[in-house]
């Protein structure tokens, strides 16, 4: 018997639950039924794939070699069902996009509606996770392209620079800081209340290392999860916070007050995997931001 794509899904899904029957559950067939192939499978390589003695299932050394294989060739077969339906004139496809969560509060909209004024024909499935979930799914071939932080990346995540993202200090109406146009300097945040990013955010790591370096001790009010509630949250209060140059400029309420000295810039970064398959969604897609971040730049 050759073995069959069946085998290797279903080597997998019991490898990745660990047990027989939550694997057959996923896969929607009889467990015994999938004891069955697996054996089969086993006779045909003619190795134990699968430690079945304790609590629960592990796949043997035999089989950790195997499923490597099996994952790779899952892989690159659904590659090529995408390059076979992909259409380089652009008029239809697919593209799977994802971002870290602050740029959704300006970047993620411009370039997704420009993609689509364009490209109507192409459905676009945009997602918000953390940067190292999104080099993840790109090595897993669950993403096209990711936009993060330059910096270091995982091995056989590539990285395309788009432009340089500023951060600042920023005040509401309310703040004693506000039409302040003298810098302030880092010292003078002791003692003043802050609203940031929850540690969640790349953004936020950023702020409490340039606090370090400087060893300044704000008092931290509030913590968000979102962008748009943080600047609501600051535009009502006397709270200072820390956001990109580019949210400041699309809220008229905010005040960007100059800090001394400034907050270090980074690079913002397209990614993909790098031996991975390119559609010509993901070509255009590239294309339109490298565009997009070249405007930027000249802001």
């Amino acid at each position: 018997m050759q073995p069959e794509l069946r085998h290797l899904r279903y080597l997998l899904a019991v490898a990745e639950h660990a047990n027989f029957t939550r694997a057959a559950e996923e896969l929607r067939i009889a467990q015994p039924t999938l004891s069955q192939q697996i054996k089969q499978l086993e006779k045909a390589l003619g190795a134990q794939l699968l430690d079945r003695t304790g609590r629960t299932v592990r796949l043997t050394d035999a089989g950790e070699t195997y499923a490597r294989y099996a994952r790779r060739a899952l892989r690159d077969l659904a590659a090529g069902e995408r390059a076979v339906l992909d259409v380089h004139d652009l008029s239809r496809g697919h593209l799977r996009l994802a971002v870290t969560p602050t740029f959704t509060a300006y970047l993620t909209g411009p370039l997704v509606a420009g993609f689509h004024t364009r490209h109507p024909g192409i459905s676009v499935d945009v997602r918000e996770l953390p940067q190292d979930r999104i080099e993840a799914e790109l090595l897993a071939d669950r993403l096209d392209l990711g936009i993060a932080f330059h910096g270091e990346h995982l091995p056989g995540v590539e990285a395309t620079e788009l432009f340089t993202e500023t951060l600042g200090l920023v005040v509401g109406p309310e703040h004693p800081f506000a039409g302040r146009t003298d810098p302030v300097s880092a010292g003078e945040l002791n003692g003043h209340h802050l609203a940031l990013l929850s540690r969640d955010f790349a953004t936020r790591l950023h702020i409490d290392a340039y606090v370090s370096e400087h060893r300044v001790r704000p008092a931290i009010a509030v913590e968000a999860d979102s962008v748009t509630a943080l600047t609501e949250i600051v535009r009502r209060t006397a709270l200072a916070t820390v956001l990109p140059d580019a949210v400041t400029r699309d809220h008229p309420w905010l005040s960007p007050v100059p800090l001394s000295p400034a907050l270090p810039s980074r690079a913002v970064a397209l990614l993909r995997r790098a031996a991975g398959y390119r559609s010509a969604a993901a070509g255009a897609f590239t294309e339109l931001a490298a565009r997009w971040g070249g405007g930027a730049r000249g802001n």
